[in-house]
């Protein structure tokens, strides 16, 4: 497995994300340990998460996801193995949220004390903030970084003129510039990136993480008819998937898979992985089984006709 460089941070890693939004929702703390020990044993180095995380499950109050972290951290010592992304701007009170200066100097140390670490790897604006200038929000980023508590910055759902504008912002005012976008992007979702912000992204050198990998897990095969939708927290949201393209989709992925002799959702990231816009899409587990499918991803190389396979069933 070979590392590849996100954006020009000068961070290295491995092209699978394991996505931390499961942490304290549906995988408790123990699992979520067990989850991460075989991730980072595995060689893989990259953990997603966001200061909201699992704020919408019932009882918690957002900061779960990190907090679990935090702890396998701090009981592994595995620190220098790991980056760590996590996101700021969410809302997480009606007061606090956005990408203002104040309320980012505030959250990232509400960040680095549920993580246990003195320092993020990468930062991440959660949502455009339209109400807060660019320069507010990046001269604020620029003083995280001089302070070392923030290595490198990076956007997540922002559009591409947003995102062109904020690098002409970092380029004209000596700041940091984002150097990672993470865009929603998979098998099924596919025309707002790649006719929209794919091209930017290449031409300008920015890693690309991508989150729904997997369609919320529609693309796992696991939704196949609207009787599915009651398999799992997500399975309302899957199943409205169920569109002629989507079940030809599904029908592509199977015939891979099975020449393959793996599970869709093994297919599905290969296909990502093999994009060469994409660093390393996000992929979220609740159980080891279903890890150690979304790790034999990187393993794989999809022959042309498998790619035109998958891409003419995918067309929009």
């Amino acid at each position: 497995m070979i590392s590849r460089k996100l954006g020009n941070s000068g961070l290295d890693v491995y092209p699978l994300a394991f996505g931390g939004n499961v942490f304290g929702w549906t995988a408790d703390e123990a699992m979520s340990f067990r989850m991460l020990d075989v991730f980072v044993d595995s060689g893989f180095n990259l953990i997603d998460t966001a200061d909201v995380y699992a704020i919408w499950a019932p009882g918690n109050k957002g900061g779960e996801s990190e907090t679990i972290i935090g702890k396998w951290l701090k009981q592994t010592g595995n620190r220098a193995k790991v980056i760590i992304a996590t996101k700021v701007g969410g809302e997480m009170e009606p007061d606090r949220k956005g990408l203002s200066g104040p309320y980012i100097r505030a959250a990232v140390e509400d960040s680095l004390r549920r993580l246990q670490t003195d320092y993020i790897d990468l930062y991440l604006s959660h949502f455009d903030d339209a109400d807060t200038p660019l320069e507010e929000t990046l001269a604020t980023y620029d003083t995280l970084v001089r302070e070392g508590k923030v290595r490198a910055i990076g956007a997540s759902n922002y559009s591409a003129d947003r995102l062109r504008e904020a690098l002409k912002v970092s380029r004209q005012g000596g700041y940091p510039r984002y150097e990672t976008l993470q865009p929603q992007y998979n098998l099924y979702d596919r025309a707002d990136y790649e006719s929209q912000l794919e091209a930017f992204c290449l031409e300008n050198g920015l890693g690309v993480i991508s989150y729904y990998s997997l369609a919320r897990g529609f693309l796992t095969g696991k939704y196949r008819s609207e009787k599915d939708a009651d398999k799992s927290v997500r399975g309302e949201g899957a199943c409205k998937m169920l569109t002629e393209r989507g079940l030809g989709i599904l029908e592509a992925l199977d015939r891979v898979a099975k020449e393959r002799g793996v599970g869709l959702a093994t297919i599905s990231l290969t296909w990502l992985i093999q994009r060469p816009s994409v660093t390393a899409p996000i992929a979220s587990a609740t159980n080891l089984d279903q890890l150690r499918e979304l790790m034999l991803a990187p393993e794989l190389t999809l022959n042309s006709a498998e790619i035109d396979l998958l891409d003419s069933a995918s067309a929009y």
